[in-house]
């Protein structure tokens, strides 16, 4: 058992370093290295598959059932409006500043440390598995998703996200539809075709007021939002082709397929999906990890934002030090008091459940 003291001051050197090494989505190849050899600097013997890299306890059981301590180290690109150097990792008045401190560094440091807090107990109820993880920010096929295969029989999963150390136990999924309205050209002076714009109209209609009949306790209605919408060609031209793009965040009461073919059956264009992987996941509020976080003071609540736990098809709980409002936004910064309660927070939860 490491000292816990210890294991913060490693965390926010750690923090530092990848602060200061670029990792966006698909090109973590610097802060792969540097995690992997901080991994091997601490004794704990790791495998990877692209910038992947996974771990677990010394005292691995494979007769006992395994948590996934889950957080990524890619980031998105710092947005123009940054007034400091977002690759600087600079501490003034109790923040660290930089870009991916908060999403989600600060979680990816504080799990590693609980890693390695447990990681030489012996008689524990549980195995741990650590996972760093790539291309979480452009939700990419060689991050979490590529590994999972790998990772053997899970049980349950706390996917480190800055949720101000509160439980989200439940996540909407998010499906990406693009729809096809078809009609007939026509000139517009005369009554000829058959306005593709017009049909279009009528879907949009009914993607703007239709309402699914389950609601989910935690997470509410299911939303969709029409996002994006190109038809027309010249003024006089009646338009033959509508296309436009929906936003629908998928909650617990209904699997991503079950979504879509509702859709599919009430409008009339073509709606195509770019992809259904991204589900929507939930724990039980019964679950001994989220009454661990209960009993504790911490508060529950359903996310409306997406991470790599729709990837998974086991229960997950996302929870981390850091505000989710800061994530994305410039100057981004998580405090350092947040990474010090998160190790502790994260220890003593895990501990009702492992010891």
């Amino acid at each position: 058992m490491q000292d816990t003291k210890v294991l913060y001051n490693n965390a926010v050197e750690l923090l530092k370093k990848l602060i200061a090494t670029p990792s966006l989505s698909k090109e973590e190849a610097d802060t792969f290295k540097i995690l992997s050899d901080f991994f091997t600097e601490k004794g704990v013997k790791i495998q990877t598959k692209g910038f992947n890299i996974w771990a677990y306890n010394h005292h691995f059981d494979a007769h006992k059932p395994t948590i996934l301590l889950n957080s990524h180290h890619d980031t998105v690109k710092p947005n123009k409006s940054y007034t400091r150097n977002p690759f600087s990792p600079d501490v003034e008045d109790g923040k660290l500043f930089g870009l991916g401190s908060n999403d989600a560094g600060g979680c990816l440091v504080s799990l590693i440390s609980v890693f390695l807090y447990f990681y030489q107990q012996q008689n524990l109820k549980y195995n741990l598995c650590i996972a760093t993880t790539a291309e979480e920010e452009n939700s990419g096929k060689g991050g979490l998703e590529s590994i999972i295969p790998e990772l053997g029989k899970l049980d349950f999963a706390i996917i480190g996200e800055p949720t101000l150390m509160d439980l989200a136990i439940a996540e909407k999924g998010l499906m990406v539809l693009d729809c096809h309205a078809k009609g007939k050209s026509g000139h517009a002076a005369r009554n000829e075709g058959d306005n593709a714009i017009y049909k279009a109209l009528k879907d949009i209609e009914w993607f703007q007021n239709y309402q699914f009949p389950k609601v989910s306790d935690s997470l509410g209605p299911i939303k969709m939002t029409v996002t994006i919408i190109n038809a027309g060609t010249l003024h006089n031209v009646v338009p033959d082709n509508c296309t436009f793009t929906v936003d629908v965040r998928v909650t617990d009461s209904y699997t991503n397929i079950e979504v879509l073919k509702i859709i599919q059956s009430s409008v009339s264009c073509e709606v195509v999906p770019r992809s259904v992987r991204l589900k929507p996941s939930s724990i039980p509020k019964e679950h001994p990890i989220v009454q661990a976080g209960i009993v504790l003071g911490k508060q529950t609540y359903g996310s409306p934002t997406t991470s790599d736990q729709s990837l998974l098809d086991i229960p997950s709980l996302k929870c981390g030090p850091g505000d989710s409002a800061r994530s994305h936004t410039a100057d981004e910064f998580i405090y350092l008091q947040e990474i010090e309660e998160g190790i502790a927070g994260y220890i003593e939860m895990i501990e009702k459940v492992v010891l």
